[in-house]
């Protein structure tokens, strides 16, 4: 995977954000994309297209799926679907389902590139944006583009190294060690928390994603808080442990988007449906940077604290190999019971 492709794939992320028009090319074809959350309508009539781009997911949710299976669509191009920004987000956004509960009809047509519009969708989780575009067959010369490779250098995990690593005692463990993981093109850098002393043996080891709400303001809509620090004092308990703190909030489709799945959540839907309808995958982290940061701190063998076993699955995939697994109980409440229970029965979570 080559810098200069992950550094492509970098500006056209950049160049989504901010609402600018970019094209990722494949060799099945090239489109040019403009991401509908951050566009404006003066940028779209220098577009000139009124296509829209939904994922699969979202495809799924307005009964758009394309003739595709339902278990697995991919994204679908409507034709001539909306020819203002609020009009586009009235699709794509769920918020807006309810003030919008017709939608269409709308004509499903050839996406000009399948490989490039999954690409595209990548990039929108990647961004923290909705999976959703204006989009075009690729005309004229383009400011900013990228690949289809070059989307996938962006996401090498072993672009990771160690950036930095101190001393930080924490109320778990007054001796331990924090190890910071940073890749050229990210913004987020990863962590890890060595506790207690490194001995031949393996370590207990938790994947935390970052949860802002429920790590740092005590959310009740979730377990994330108190399931990071009982790992953390169970550490202590054990000749030694690592946790490694990813920076993939709300299972990898960013704070923004997250929040938007709460709001869905206080309308009914549960944190499964909630995902789909956002347009997104219900499992969107990506467990191979956990895998690259054990690499480098030359730990291949440990025991999982989990409820999750598909963690241990994705970690086997990426060579390391996982011992045990080892639950986490900890006391429900008002606010999190269906949210616990859907992970139970939707998700695979057990202790």
């Amino acid at each position: 995977m080559s810098d200069r492709g992950a550094r492509q794939a970098a500006r056209a992320i950049d160049a989504l954000r901010r609402g600018w028009p970019f094209r990722v090319t494949s060799a099945a074809g090239a489109i040019d994309l403009l991401a509908i959350e951050s566009a404006r309508d003066e940028a779209l009539v220098e577009f000139a297209s009124h296509d829209v781009l939904l994922s699969g997911e979202r495809a799924v949710t307005l009964k758009l799926t394309n003739q595709r299976a339902a278990a697995a669509p991919g994204p679908v191009r409507l034709a001539g679907a909306a020819d203002t920004v609020a009009a586009a987000l009235a699709i794509a956004d769920p918020a807006l389902d309810l003030a919008n509960p017709l939608k269409g009809p709308f004509r499903t047509v050839a996406t000009g590139g399948e490989d490039a519009a999954v690409a595209a969708m990548t990039m929108a989780r990647h961004a923290g944006l909705l999976p959703a575009f204006f989009v075009r067959e690729a005309s004229g010369d383009a400011e900013t583009m990228c690949t289809i490779d070059d989307v996938a250098a962006l996401l090498d995990p072993t672009r990771l190294e160690v950036a930095a690593r101190a001393r930080l005692p924490v109320e778990a463990s007054e001796s331990a060690e924090i190890i910071a993981f940073r890749s050229p093109e990210e913004a987020s850098d990863h962590v890890a928390l060595v506790i207690g002393k490194r001995d031949g043996k393996p370590p207990v080891v938790r994947l935390h994603s970052e949860c802002l709400t429920g790590d740092v303001l005590g959310s009740l809509k979730c377990d994330c808080g108190p399931q990071l620090h009982a790992a953390l004092h169970a550490m202590a308990d054990a000749p030694w442990g690592v946790l490694l703190y990813l920076r993939q909030e709300g299972r990898g489709i960013g704070l923004v988007n997250k929040l938007r799945a709460y709001a869905l959540q206080d309308q009914g839907y549960d944190t499964v449906d909630a995902n789909l309808r956002l347009g997104f995958p219900v499992e969107a982290r990506d467990f191979a940077i956990a895998g690259r940061m054990l690499e480098l701190l030359n730990i291949p063998r440990i025991r999982l604290m989990t409820n999750n076993p598909q963690k241990v699955a994705r970690l086997e995939k990426e060579g390391v190999e996982v011992l045990e697994r080892l639950p986490l109980a900890l006391p429900t409440n008002k606010y999190n019971e269906q949210y616990l229970a859907t992970k139970r029965d939707r998700t695979g979570h057990q202790l």
